[in-house]
Order: structure tokens, then sequence, then C-alpha cells
């Protein structure tokens, strides 16, 4: 299998807040990964802070 994350991080912001949110997408998602079987198929919605969505994961046959 392959796991896929994607994530659009913000332009605008500095180096610094572009690491600090995207190590809490990280760290949400990577905690939330337990709830899944973690089949082809498998995904879900990445949402930033401000719950805006940012990416996806995704789990697909390598």
């Amino acid at each position: 299998m392959k796991f896929v994350l994607e994530v659009a991080v913000d332009e605008g912001a500095s180096a610094e807040e572009r690491a600090r949110e995207l190590g809490r997408v990280l760290r949400y998602w990577g905690g939330n990964l337990g709830h899944y079987a973690l089949d082809p198929g498998d995904g879900s919605p990445v949402y930033d802070s401000e719950y805006r969505e940012v990416g996806q994961w995704r789990v697909v046959a390598s």
C-alpha cells in the first residue's frame, strides 16, 4: 500500500508559521489514523487550525 498526504500551506505565511501549521496537521491527522483500516480507498480531508480544508490523505494500492 501507499499512504499519500497532500497539504497546501499558506504561501503568504512566514516559514515559522507554515512549519507550525504543518506540524499541527501532522500531529492531529497522524493520531487520528488509528480510526481507519488503512485499506486502499481509505482517506479523509485534512483541515487547518481554522477548519479550512487544505488537503487530503488517502491510501492507494502500490
